[in-house]
């Protein structure tokens, strides 16, 4: 996502990064800098006192907190913008994101808008992510609008942009998305798995899937079977992706905003289960989440071999 706004920025203008691994900033600096001026900053503070456009995304809402919110280094410490876009591309519940929008737009620091994405690390290259936006549509009469909609353009599609009117609109869409999505991977490694146990061979099975009713986006393009289609993780060793361990707490959102609309999450509480177990099992934690597959005991095809090798640190490298 950096990426491509650093390529489509004016290549006079500075892009400001910041995340707590400095090498990661580094690593960034000195692949991209031939594209423009990269500065590594200290604080989401000093990211924001320098710019027109703030994006964020980070892990959870206590990490959204404390970018925005931290009175010494945080967004909110910055100098007043009404000018000011923010954009926070997170996974985080309702609450959180209203809580924090309200706080910056008491102290008019920028306008804030959830705008969580979906399309995973694909489409994040391609840059032609879906934005689930919850705000207006662009209007002449607001400049922040245009500026917002012209920004998310360089790491999404605007035919995928889905404008939701509302602070905290982008994550209640984001949630039910994941709900889907967390629950049919695993009904789909479920599936693949008691097929090819019976005897079936595991891309005849996917063709039989792709042209009936079980087809789906997370069987076509997260495929936990190895070697079935090129390009999904589990054919690079479940190179994440989407590691594991994050279903947990797509799941957990899903499964808490149900409960706060009494809707019962059976399907998520189900699979919430699984997925527990599957994160703290060696071959799934820190691999992309369709490893769930190993975790229930999905067979490999004949002669596999694993390009996912785990160093003497516990952490995976991939081939």
């Amino acid at each position: 996502m950096a990426f491509n706004i650093r390529k489509k920025m004016p290549s006079t203008s500075t892009l400001f990064i910041n995340d707590i691994n400095m090498s990661a900033c580094q690593r960034f600096q000195s692949e991209y800098r031939s594209f423009g001026p990269i500065e590594i900053v200290p604080s989401a503070r000093e990211a924001a006192e320098n710019s027109k456009v703030v994006v964020s995304i980070v892990p959870g809402a206590v990490d959204v907190k404390k970018v925005y919110l931290d009175e010494k280094d945080g967004v909110i410490a910055s100098r007043k913008n009404e000018g000011r876009v923010l954009c926070e591309c997170s996974t985080i519940d309702v609450k959180s994101t209203r809580e924090v929008g309200e706080a910056l737009m008491a102290k008019d620091i920028g306008t804030y808008v959830d705008t969580p994405v979906s399309g995973g690390v694909p489409a994040a290259q391609r840059g032609d992510l879906s934005m689930l936006i919850g705000h207006s549509p662009p209007s002449d009469s607001n400049p922040n609008s245009l500026l917002l909609e012209r920004v998310l353009g360089m790491i999404g599609s605007p035919s995928k942009f889905f404008y939701l009117n509302s602070l905290g609109a982008g994550l209640t869409a984001k949630i039910s998305n994941n709900y889907l999505s967390g629950t049919i991977l695993l009904a789909t490694a479920e599936a693949m798995a008691i097929g090819i146990k019976q005897g079936l061979d595991p891309k005849m099975l996917y063709d039989v899937i792709k042209a009936s009713t079980g087809q789906s986006w997370m069987c076509d393009h997260v495929m936990p079977i190895p070697n079935v289609i090129p390009h999904v993780p589990s054919s690079s060793g479940y190179k994440p992706g989407f590691k594991t361990q994050m279903m947990i707490k797509d799941l957990g959102l899903g499964i808490e905003a149900g409960r706060q609309v009494r809707i019962k999450p059976r399907m998520a509480e189900a699979a919430m289960e699984t997925w527990e177990s599957a994160s703290k099992d060696p071959q799934c934690f820190d691999r992309d989440g369709s490893s769930v597959y190993l975790h229930i005991g999905g067979p490999l095809p004949e002669g596999y071999q694993d390009k996912g090798k785990k160093k003497e640190d516990g952490t995976w490298e991939f081939v």
